[in-house]
This record gives C-alpha cells, sequence and structure tokens, in this order.
C-alpha cells in the first residue's frame, strides 16, 4: 500500500504542475529527462536500466546532452543501456540485427533489444528508464520495445518509469485498429495506425487496458513534458531512425511506410526517403529516382534500378497533417502499374502494416481513397473515448 500511494502522489505533484499553467505558455517544450529535480529522487540508490537510443536528448537541440551523460553526472548507478531497433546510435538499417556491445564513451554496457526473445536478465536492475523518441505510428518499433520490457518488469516487480517525449504526429488519429490476427513485430497492439499518444501516455494505456502478457500491471511512472499539448507541432532535433531525415519525411511516414508492404520503393537509399514512390515498370510520370546503397540502407529494394516515380517532396506540410493516414499515394501507385502487370503487393507485410485485410482487396476493386478511408471511421470513433482515459496533455 504504501509503494502505491507514494506512486499517487508522486502522479497527483506532476499533473499539479501540468494543470497549473506551465503546459500552456509559449515557452519551449521541457522535455521529461530534463526534470532531474523530479526522476533523481525516485532512483536514488537504485540499479538503473536505460532504455534509450541517439534521440535521448535531454533538450531540443541536437547537441543537447545525453541522458545517459546526464544520469552519470549525477552519480546514477547505470547498469546497462538497452538499445531498440536501429541501435543505440540510430545508424543501423531496418531490421538489421545489432550486436550488444559497450558504450566507448561511458564504458556502459550497451544491450541490442532488436530481434526475437533479446531481454536483459531482471536481475541486474531495480528501475527501468525509458527516455526514447517515438513518431506516434503503430508499426514504428519503439514502442514495441518499450512494451516488451514492460512485461519483463511486470513479471519481476520492477518500477518502469518514462521520462515522456513530444509525439510529432500527436496532433491526429486516424487509420484502422489492428486486428490482433496480424499482430507482428511490426503492430502489436489494438491501436489505429496514428494513435494519437505519446510514449507515456501509451504506456499508461498499455497497463491500463490489460495489454501486458497475462494481464499483468506493471509499476510505472510518467515524467511528462512541459508547454507541450496534442496541437504542438513538435520538430525533431535529430532524425529518430536512419530514413526519416527530416519533417517531411516523418508527416507523410504513416501514409507512405505503407510502400514497404509492396514492390515499389519509398526512396530508401536516396536523400529522400518516404518522400517518393516509384517503380522501373510504373509509367513515365517526368521523375525518377535509382536507389543506391548508402548507410542506413545497405541493400534497398530496387537497388541500382530507375525508378519512374511520384515526388512528395513539395506538398505542403499542413496539407500532409491535415490528410493523416492518406491512402492516395497507394492507391495512385497500383493503378500506374496495373498496365504493366508486374507484382504490386509483397506477400502478406502490407496487412501486417495497415492491420485489417479489406484495404488490399478495396484497392483491387478499383474503390477510391476516401471510400477505403471511411470503412476506418468507426474504428477512430470507438477508439477516441479509449484513448481520453490515458492522456496526459490537452
Amino acid at each position: 500500500m504504501k509503494r502505491i500511494t507514494a506512486i499517487t502522489i508522486i502522479s497527483l505533484i506532476l499533473f499539479c504542475l501540468y494543470s497549473c499553467g506551465v503546459a500552456g505558455t509559449k515557452e519551449r517544450v521541457v522535455m521529461g529527462d530534463e526534470q532531474t529535480e523530479l526522476y533523481l529522487p525516485l532512483i536514488e540508490g537504485q540499479r538503473v536500466a536505460l532504455l534509450t537510443n541517439h534521440t535521448g536528448l535531454a533538450g531540443t537541440k541536437a547537441d543537447s546532452p545525453h541522458i545517459l551523460d546526464v544520469l552519470l553526472a549525477h552519480k546514477v548507478d547505470v547498469e546497462m543501456v538497452l538499445s531498440p531497433e536501429h541501435g543505440f546510435r540510430g545508424t543501423a538499417d531496418a531490421g538489421e540485427k545489432v550486436g550488444s556491445t559497450t558504450d566507448p564513451k561511458t564504458g556502459v554496457p550497451v544491450i541490442s533489444l532488436y530481434g526475437a526473445g533479446a531481454k536483459p536478465d531482471p536481475e541486474a536492475f531495480d528501475v527501468l528508464m525509458v527516455d526514447i523518441q517515438d513518431v506516434g505510428t503503430r508499426f514504428y518499433t519503439y514502442y514495441i520495445t518499450m512494451m516488451r520490457m514492460m512485461n519483463v518488469c511486470a513479471a519481476a516487480g520492477k518500477q518502469v518509469i518514462i521520462l515522456d517525449r513530444p509525439n510529432p504526429n500527436g496532433f491526429m488519429v486516424d487509420g484502422p485498429i489492428l486486428d490482433m490476427k496480424h499482430k507482428s513485430g511490426v503492430g502489436a497492439l489494438p491501436i489505429p495506425v496514428m494513435h494519437g499518444m505519446t510514449l507515456g501516455e501509451l504506456a499508461r494505456m498499455i497497463v491500463g487496458e490489460g495489454w501486458l502478457d497475462g494481464g499483468l500491471k506493471c509499476s510505472l511512472i510518467v515524467i511528462p513534458c512541459l508547454n507541450y499539448t496534442h496541437e504542438t507541432l513538435y520538430e525533431l532535433p535529430v532524425a529518430p531512425s536512419p530514413n526519416l531525415k527530416d519533417m517531411q519525411a516523418v508527416y507523410l511516414y504513416p501514409s507512405t511506410c505503407l510502400f514497404e508492404g509492396t514492390t515499389l520503393s519509398l526512396g530508401r537509399g536516396t536523400d529522400f526517403p518516404f518522400e517518393v514512390y516509384g517503380h522501373p515498370s510504373m509509367d513515365e510520370t517526368g521523375f525518377a529516382f535509382t536507389p543506391i546503397s548508402v548507410p542506413g540502407a545497405k541493400n534497398p529494394p530496387l537497388r541500382d534500378r530507375e525508378c519512374k516515380g511520384v515526388d512528395l517532396r513539395e506538398i505542403p506540410q499542413e496539407v500532409i497533417r491535415a490528410n493523416g493516414v492518406d491512402l492516395s499515394y497507394i492507391v495512385d501507385a497500383y493503378k500506374r502499374m496495373a498496365p504493366s502487370g508486374e507484382k504490386f503487393w509483397n506477400g502478406s507485410f502490407f496487412e501486417k502494416l495497415i492491420g485489417v485485410d479489406y484495404v488490399r482487396s478495396m484497392i483491387e476493386e478499383g474503390a477510391t481513397a476516401e471510400e477505403i478511408e471511411a470503412r476506418w471511421e468507426e474504428d477512430v470513433k470507438n477508439f477516441l473515448p479509449k484513448r481520453a482515459k490515458y492522456l496526459i496533455y490537452e
């Protein structure tokens, strides 16, 4: 009872700080990890496992100090760093296996969690801290890694503390809810493609909805951001992964990532991944690009082949944001590819990404993007009140 009471008091203090107007000012967004006065007392004398990567910056600038350095400067006992997809430095290709190593700067062991069954020994730490930049889609894998560690902590009775960060796509809830028969490494929860939550809010929902293994609960504390609401247009100071290089790509990502489920290129191996799409057999469009081997995309789809395609870089960002999950790109590509007779779908991976069966069949039957998107309006309507219970930010 004492433990629960302490957590409740901390939550009330954080809520008061937020609701008393700190978050409503015009000041810059303050990351959870910058508020050392709130979380350092919680980990005093504790062995810490830190789930983070290159995005764990205590500030909003690319040269802000990293959370690992902040903790070590305060003499925190960081036993290990846990890294997600793309590794601790965020340079590995999508899906690339990253081995465990030691951080050369600090000497702290780095354990890679990306891979089936990879997890640390829960007896080696007392508390898990999470500080990592997500982009707010169901198929971006960082939240899945967080949830796997929440499962470890729930089973072992370990504390979880999330140092929250803004969701750059947090202004929108859109897309179908995952049919759990399509659960995979790119979709693990019955949530829309764009869930409109920070990792802290999503973690609260994971616990509250009983989504941990066996319905277990974990002891969870979220250190919220300040001066952030779900209408804040937060620009990321560093790329969250190698192929999301700018905010145009981050805003397009909920829509163009669906091309991973096709035989087309979405620009991996160029300077503008997730901002174009094309294929050698597509009809002439007046725009072409050629994917090549580059760091972060060593062997991109359609490598060294000229792809005729469509350039999305000039679409105004306010238009992209307003459209949410926009199927018009996939519908357009399917029509452009049809005369070639070339294979369009990449096995069942499209269903893992979009989360339902009906989208592919409706595209093949000639439905418009608007007609297909209308099918998931009820999904979004039903999700919003569930989501509302776990929101921290206005």
